[in-house]
């Protein structure tokens, strides 16, 4: 058995800010082999420097697209000989309520939430099933677990997360890979900047006035990662304790 988080090579999604680039920090200086994907190539790049590391570390992914998730995953193994763990974190929320017909917003959660969750599994799963050893993270949501109006779409991509999670968990066995879901409630990210309907962007930057630090993500994620290879963390939703929702 292993432990721990030192010397484990982790590929993070959606690292350019918010709870990716909470995790990245955290695991990089807890000694991980980190591998960082987002679109904002620069944002990157300026971590990477920060953090020290190597040249191979970052690569500029959008994750509706399956190659490029799959680029991003080979990249770690070709920079750290194998894929320990993935955290498919990148996502978005814009809240509307259905009556206004939002079909752009909603294929758009659908394809980042849904689709790219999916492809970070395809792509890190043969690597992990030939170790016979992995871990599978996928960012889910609060709103996975309940659904409020205006957030109808967006709470079932992320409860689909939890489906996918689950059935992938039952699949593994074989293979000694671990899955954990990880469910946040509020957390200070740029989130609510990707609502387009005014109105309601307004209403949730304020609500967002009592969120956590992504740090707490971060914990959150260190912890799963850090235990031992036979103690298998399923899920952990998480929340301000001002939150009632």
């Amino acid at each position: 058995m292993t432990e721990g988080i030192s010397g484990k090579s982790i590929v993070i999604t959606g690292a350019s800010s918010g709870l990716g680039e909470a995790a990245a920090r955290h695991l990089a200086r807890a000694g991980a082999h980190v591998v960082l994907g987002a679109r904002r190539i620069d944002r990157l790049e300026a971590l990477a420097a920060e953090l020290g590391l190597p040249d191979g570390a970052v690569r500029a992914t959008d994750v509706t697209s399956a190659d490029q998730v799959k680029a991003l995953v080979d990249a770690a193994v070709a920079l750290n000989g194998r894929i320990d763990v993935i955290v498919n974190n990148a996502g978005l929320m814009p809240h509307s309520p259905l009556e206004r017909g939002k079909i752009a917003d909603w294929d758009r959660m659908i394809d980042v939430n849904i689709k790219g969750v999916l492809y970070g599994i395809a792509a890190a799963l043969p690597y992990m099933t030939a170790q016979k050893s992995g871990h599978i993270i996928n960012v889910s949501s609060v709103a996975g677990h309940k659904v409020r109006a205006g957030a109808a779409v967006y709470s079932a991509t992320k409860h689909a997360v939890r489906i996918i999670s689950e059935g992938l968990r039952q699949e593994v066995k074989p293979y000694n890979i671990r899955t954990t879901i990880i469910s946040p409630g509020m957390v200070a990210t740029e989130l609510p900047d990707s609502i387009t309907e005014p109105d309601i962007a307004d209403r949730m930057h304020k609500a967002y006035e009592a969120a956590i630090s992504p740090a707490s993500f971060a914990r959150a994620v260190a912890y799963a990662i850090a235990e031992p290879d036979d103690v298998d963390i399923n899920e952990i939703l998480f929340r301000p304790t001002s939150q009632d929702y």
